[in-house]
């Protein structure tokens, strides 16, 4: 499997947000869907931004704070056990709001419930996605 790339590449048009923390219900464990836990995102939205670069408008690029704001209201619905399905959901909102843009994400637990275990566990995924089936 190739690794999606999250950091900036030379000569590439993006919107980078890092480090976007979502309280959210997702994991195996029943009280991790009933408590709730933090989780934190990193998102590479491949657009054009030169555009507002010269123009200085919004209209002209992808508003983030628009992008935070869905997924934060998405975060505090969501129900589901695994990381990947919530970065499966994720990638699906965004391709909702802004259409199918290539997008790379990385989604982290911040504290997963293992004994003896302090670090961070996440996934990676990249997009656009095929329309949901019916």
């Amino acid at each position: 499997m190739t690794a999606v790339r999250i950091a900036d590449g030379a000569g590439e048009e993006a919107i980078v947000v890092r480090g976007l923390r979502l309280w959210a219900h997702v994991g195996v464990l029943p009280f991790e869907r009933e408590q709730g836990q933090w989780f934190e995102l990193d998102l590479v939205l491949s657009a054009p931004v030169a555009a507002a670069g010269c123009s200085d408008r919004l209209a002209d690029t992808l508003d983030y704070s628009l992008l935070i704001r869905v997924l934060q209201a998405q975060a505090r619905q969501i129900r589901c056990q695994t990381l990947e399905h919530y970065a499966e959901r994720i990638l699906r909102q965004i391709a909702e709001a802004f259409g199918p843009l290539p997008v790379a994400l990385e989604l982290r637990k911040c504290a997963a419930p293992v004994p003896g275990f302090s670090g961070q566990v996440g996934i990676r995924r990249c997009g656009p996605l095929p329309p949901a089936s019916p």
